[in-house]
């Protein structure tokens, strides 16, 4: 006989005691690894264009949480418009999801910018986020109107793992989340961030994107609490890397009341996630300061910077995107360097351009640093 599904723990948040003694030698460590990463970041003079891939293995990472099997390569060639035979439709809609997780984030931050996080972000975001794809006629921008469940695909109520705020309480418990988002009184911030990300899952206000959601407002807060210059902090590698724990760790706040245990296991993960998105950062402006002058070099351009920034920025290719938006305005210029640049290996062959069909290029290196492997 299968266990009884957990239930959502009414009017236990935000919990009123934690174990600090098991915290507190945590905390240091991982404010620190944070604070660290947050000095490269505001080392980086374009940390927007040269992390932009991180953004998106990101994404890739908390969709494949949530069951999609898509890898950053496809997601560019998709992004990119390549008609490859090989990206059948079920990846291209995967993809989609990715892209739109991406384009949630930029928007949030855009507002952010303006006023501080509300649930009005949350629900614009989450709209953006089911644009087109899976959920789209699950009230996108809108909180369920009837009970949810988590479990095995297709199963009831009753077969559930876990079962979320009922409905006559997710309004006011969505408003008590929204306060202790702003609020500043809390012992120490990622502290309260971890109890934010696991109140928000046990809520699970929307029907369906609500994990990618969660794990889309960590970099959003450490953003508006300014722990972090720019939101480019990316937490879902260690998340998917220990996914059934992940979600056990979830489980046991509403089952067991161990609010202390999930904190634990999510400051293991930002001292882990802050050293390792460091070590890819500090990758890429090395590989950076590397070909941009080998770019000067090769192609004695004034559009090296730009040819640059657009590689960076757009690591897998079609020629004619090259031309139209590397912000070079001779289109034989243009041509020019990207014929360099594949012949001194820069950038590598996908796909030959042969008649109507556009060749297809990759930026290798800086794919496989932000893979963490040689993939290409």
């Amino acid at each position: 006989m299968s266990p009884s599904p957990v239930r959502y723990h009414l009017g236990k948040f935000p919990p009123k005691e934690l174990d600090w003694t098991r915290l507190i030698p945590l905390i240091g460590p991982a404010n620190a690894g944070l604070a660290r990463y947050d000095g490269l970041l505001s080392a980086i003079p374009n940390a927007h264009i040269l992390l932009s891939p991180l953004m998106t293995q990101e994404a890739v990472l908390s969709s494949k949480i949530e069951g999609t099997h898509v890898t950053i390569g496809e997601v560019l060639e998709v992004e990119a418009g390549s008609d490859s035979e090989t990206i059948t439709q079920p990846k291209r809609d995967d993809a989609e999801e990715v892209l739109n997780y991406r384009r949630a984030m930029r928007a949030c931050v855009e507002e952010m910018e303006q006023r501080p996080f509300s649930q009005q972000v949350l629900r614009t975001a989450h709209h953006l986020l089911m644009q087109g794809v899976r959920g789209r006629d699950k009230a996108p921008g809108s909180y369920r109107t009837e009970q949810n469940w988590i479990g095995p695909k297709g199963c009831t109520i009753d077969e559930a793992s876990f079962i979320p705020a009922a409905l006559e309480h997710l309004q006011s418990g969505m408003d008590v989340w929204e306060r202790y988002f702003g609020s500043t009184s809390e012992p120490d911030a990622l502290t309260q961030l971890a109890i934010l990300h696991v109140e928000f899952e046990a809520l699970h206000p929307f029907m369906d994107g609500n994990g990618r959601l969660g794990r889309m407002l960590i970099p959003l807060y450490l953003y508006q609490r300014r722990l972090l210059n720019s939101p480019d902090f990316y937490m879902s590698g260690y998340l998917e890397a220990n996914r059934e724990e992940y979600q056990e760790r979830l489980r046991a706040v509403s089952r067991d009341d161990d609010w202390t245990g999930w904190c634990v296991f999510f400051l293991q993960g930002i001292r882990e996630q802050a050293a390792e998105n460091e070590r890819k950062a500090r990758a890429i402006l090395s590989l950076y300061d590397r070909v941009k002058r080998q770019v000067a070099d090769l192609t004695h351009s004034q559009h090296s910077f730009r040819t640059l920034d657009f590689i960076f920025q757009t690591p897998i290719f079609l020629a004619p995107l090259f031309t139209k938006y590397s912000g070079i305005p001779n289109r034989a210029t243009a041509s020019r360097i990207l014929n360099i640049l594949r012949q001194e290996n820069v950038v590598v062959t996908l796909r030959e351009g042969k008649g109507r069909r556009s060749g297809l290029y990759a930026f290798r290196e800086l794919l496989n640093i932000t893979e963490g492997r040689e993939v290409f």
